[in-house]
């Protein structure tokens, strides 16, 4: 079993923070959630759930100010941590070791103790300060992951979508799932379109 620090802050994309947490708990993984204020507004405006819904979710949850949750240090174990959604305010505090709370402390242990760190930052477009953010992080061993859509899975729903990006969230965690179909080459049986006799 693994144990995994789920972060939700207060960008736009919830939902994706939500669906890992749905995920881990069907593999029996131990999850620890740390919400930002505004991640729990955007529960209420984004999604049919409740904030107590999403809690429930989590094997463990640890309000942000409180900066004497065991997630706060390095000596309690665990095998990573993704932010998702990640907020630009969010990234900009990770990237200089912000520690005012507890999501940023929880990322910040999870660097310096060389474990793996998923920014799944949500914003667009993106200026050069945000860009240099991202580098930054990167620098310190952080991996950014935008919830950037493969088409190549043939989506059909959002939850086909939201999947694949949580599916990345997992292959970097090496947590085995079948969330989307992973990439095997072109489909060589499929029939090429005939070209226009105009």
């Amino acid at each position: 079993m693994r144990r995994i620090i789920v972060g939700m802050s207060g960008a736009s994309g919830v939902i994706y923070g939500i669906r890992l947490l749905e995920v881990l708990r069907d593999m029996k993984q131990e999850t620890h959630l740390v919400m930002s204020e505004a991640a729990k507004r955007n529960i209420l405006i984004e999604t049919d759930y409740l904030v107590e819904e999403v809690e429930g979710i989590a094997s463990h949850v640890h309000d942000t100010r409180d900066l004497a949750a065991p997630i706060s240090s390095g000596s309690f174990r665990t095998d990573g941590m993704a932010i998702t959604p990640c907020a630009i305010k969010t990234l900009s505090g990770v990237a200089h070791s912000y520690n005012d709370n507890l999501l940023i402390r929880a990322a910040d242990v999870t660097l310096k103790e060389k474990r793996k760190l998923v920014l799944v930052v949500r914003e667009t477009p993106l200026h050069k300060g945000h860009l240099e953010l991202m580098h930054r992080v990167s620098d310190l061993g952080g991996i950014i992951l935008p919830p950037i859509p493969a088409f190549y899975i043939h989506p059909k729903t959002i939850d086909d979508i939201v999947n694949h990006t949580i599916g990345k969230i997992l292959d970097i965690m090496c947590i085995d799932h079948n969330l989307y179909r992973r990439w095997k080459g072109p489909n060589k049986t499929k029939e090429r379109p005939r070209p226009s006799e105009e």
